[in-house]
């Protein structure tokens, strides 16, 4: 099989991401509920506590852990930290949302040749970090700056070609 150029292993997409769990019930009803994740069956052959969630192309496994009392608590909302991001149709909507759910955020905001991107970031259950934002926002440019591409077609579509030549000179 020829080999594709950027791409030696042939990945297609991410499948899924795992996540230990002090609790898989806390955890179902927060990426249920809070985030929108539909539960799915799991292979029925495996021998320890889980479930599998999917939404948004993406599925999340939950493990439940072996030893709950001494997984580390996260209290303090880092950017900075591992985290998944979420894009989102509305930033006021979810902040409204998550002020409603009285869920504790952090929320930020990074700019870049006049583009805005707003982020809000939180913890699950187990102190994982989630963020949600409008990073469609922005284009992605390779380091080459051969060729501009976006998360949303639509995005790049609206953006002038000023802004673009802007990002391609950075």
């Amino acid at each position: 099989m020829k080999e594709i150029a950027g791409n030696p292993l042939h990945l297609k997409s991410i499948n899924h991401i795992s996540l230990v769990c002090r609790s898989v019930e806390e955890s179902i009803d927060f990426y249920t509920n809070v985030l929108g994740f539909v539960p799915i069956r799991r292979p029925g052959s495996f021998d320890f506590d889980g479930a599998w969630l999917f939404n948004y192309g993406i599925g999340i496994h939950l493990l439940q852990s072996e030893n709950p009392n001494n997984m580390p608590q996260k209290n303090e909302i880092n950017p900075k930290d591992n985290h998944i991001s979420f894009q989102c149709e509305s930033m006021g909507t979810v902040e409204k949302k998550l002020k409603e759910m009285g869920i504790v955020y952090k929320r930020q905001r990074v700019e870049e040749g006049g583009i805005y991107v707003d982020q809000l970031f939180f913890h699950d259950p187990d102190g994982f970090m989630i963020e949600i934002c409008n990073c469609d926002n922005l284009p992605v440019i390779p380091i080459a700056g051969e060729m501009v591409r976006s998360c949303s077609r639509l995005n790049l579509d609206i953006m002038s070609q000023k802004q673009i030549e802007t990002f391609v000179r950075m």
